[in-house]
């Protein structure tokens, strides 16, 4: 940027969110925070599932 070149304008914000916006994003936030939990039980269950069975494959063999 030259002496003679005018500062540049700072681009445009974006409207803040309104309240009943920042309810909606909070609610499904919290609804995919809930979703994540539940596919961590399930793989976790999953997991164990996969253990016992590996478990009891070994010592069903002789």
């Amino acid at each position: 940027m030259t002496p003679d070149e005018p500062p540049a304008t700072e681009p445009p914000r974006p409207p803040s969110p309104s309240r009943a916006d920042e309810q909606a994003r909070l609610a499904l936030e919290k609804k995919r925070e809930r979703y994540v939990w539940y596919y961590l039980a399930y793989f976790l269950f999953g997991i164990h599932i996969v253990a016992f069975v590996m478990i009891y494959a070994a010592l069903s063999t002789k």
